[in-house]
């Protein structure tokens, strides 16, 4: 049994989880459990595996027995407050929202509070139970500035099997982005490690010491000196698509950390032209195939009228 009300973890490592991380491991059978919890369990050696800490990248071989102790989940520091979001779609597991550009997905460095985390807690109170206390039925996220389709678990059921399905890539997800200059060819595919940046530790970068990251575009439409580009990403990389197309010569247009820093810029374009359109999975209960599609928001509309009026 994985865990018991006392918190005692017994679990038996299956041979099918052979070569799945330690944390990512622990996450998927203690749901209940938050990341960071599991994490601080490790280091302190209160969970061992076959009598052994070990660290939260440790490698599982399978047959294996991890045991010890978790401590409780603090309280949660997250306040319910009412954000504004729209539905694409609910049901009894979960639900697809639209998430509007500007607004931070769950609380971090000096954004505490008008978060989205906090706006799904204030219309579903459940979510407090779901997942990490501060990303209450999260199983992924968006960039600040980036508008568009997010899933969010409502059972923990629901987020153990969706985490699994992100962790598998079995989730297809689609964007949009403006891109900056005329592409030579017409569809790509960019595998380029992804880490942190050498010198400056708040960005990511391509770097061979990184993590490996896919990313598929083709081009959707063409305008003088900008690109609209489709993509779909195979890996789940922090800041994935800004970094690969700043990496090709291509950055997203009003990229304050990535892009060309022009001056006129922002006056045309208010934030980062990136738009989460399309998400595909299969139902985590029903098993029922589901697309959703997040129209493109009012700002990244106006800019491709725009765009498209000048081409005329």
């Amino acid at each position: 049994m994985p865990s018991d009300s006392s918190g005692t973890v017994n679990l038996i490592v299956d041979t099918n989880s052979a070569g799945l991380r330690l944390d990512q491991f622990l996450t998927l059978h203690i749901p209940d459990i938050s990341r960071t919890l599991i994490a601080e369990s490790l280091r302190s050696g209160d969970l061992v595996v076959d009598g052994q800490a070990r660290k939260c990248a440790y490698r599982l071989r399978g047959d294996e027995r991890i045991s010890g102790r978790m401590p409780a989940s603090p309280p949660s520091s997250l306040v319910a407050e009412a954000i504004p979001f729209t539905i694409l779609y609910e049901d009894d597991f979960l639900l697809v929202v639209a998430k509007p550009p500007g607004l931070v997905v769950h609380p971090g460095n000096g954004n505490q509070s008008g978060t989205l985390a906090g706006g799904l807690l204030h219309y579903c109170a459940t979510l407090s139970a779901v997942g990490d206390a501060l990303r209450p039925g999260l199983v992924h996220r968006l960039d600040k500035d980036t508008s568009g389709a997010l899933l969010v678990a409502k059972d923990q059921r629901a987020h153990r099997l969706l985490v699994a399905k992100f962790q598998r890539r079995e989730m297809r997800k689609e964007y949009l982005a403006l891109a900056h200059g005329t592409c030579l060819d017409k569809s790509g595919r960019i595998e380029a490690p992804i880490g942190r940046h050498p010198v400056n530790r708040q960005k990511m970068a391509v770097v061979a010491s990184g993590r490996q990251a896919v990313s598929l575009w083709r081009v959707e439409e063409e305008f003088a000196g900008f690109t609209l580009l489709r993509l779909q990403i195979e890996t789940g990389r922090t800041h994935q698509i800004r970094v690969h197309l700043a990496h090709i010569g291509h950055p997203v247009v009003g990229d304050q950390v990535y892009g060309r820093h022009h001056q006129a810029e922002g006056e045309h374009f208010p934030r980062q032209m990136l738009h989460a359109e399309r998400l595909a999975f299969s139902h985590p209960i029903s098993g029922q195939e589901m697309l959703f599609t997040a129209p493109l928001w009012p700002d990244f509309q106006a800019a491709l009228d725009d765009l498209r009026r000048n081409r005329a």
